[in-house]
């Protein structure tokens, strides 16, 4: 069973970085495509940033396009994602979750997700 636990959240100013990690265990994290997904108060959940097995496939959604970047290190076991110029709006509690078919017709479609994280709170404020 593959277990997902995040790190590296927390509050930064406008315009500054961070970078969530995501380390799997139970299961080799090769075998599955990785998605970082958010969520903010009272809105629905949506596809951020994926990454295919190797890493050689990476998709952002537009919001965040040429601003975030996800990278993956399967000898570590860890995928990462890196957040610059951050903004108000990018404050969310974020997930990362694995599927081990990626097909790119639905990259976001959550519902493909076999496993979560229990997620990690980001806030970018003043």
């Amino acid at each position: 069973q593959l277990q997902l636990v995040e790190s590296g959240g927390g509050l930064v100013q406008p315009g500054g970085s961070l970078r969530l990690s995501c380390l799997a265990s139970g299961s080799t994290l090769s075998s599955y495509a990785i998605g970082w997904f958010r969520q903010a108060p009272g809105k629905d959940r949506e596809g951020v940033s994926v990454i295919g097995h190797s890493g050689s496939i990476t998709k952002h959604a537009d919001s965040v396009t040429g601003r975030f970047i996800i990278s993956r290190d399967n000898a570590k076991n860890t995928v990462y994602l890196q957040m610059n110029s951050l903004k108000p709006e990018d404050t969310a509690v974020y997930y990362c979750a694995a599927r081990k078919v990626l097909s790119v017709l639905t990259l976001f479609d959550d519902d493909e997700y076999e496993y979560w994280g229990q997620g990690i709170q980001v806030t970018v404020s003043t």
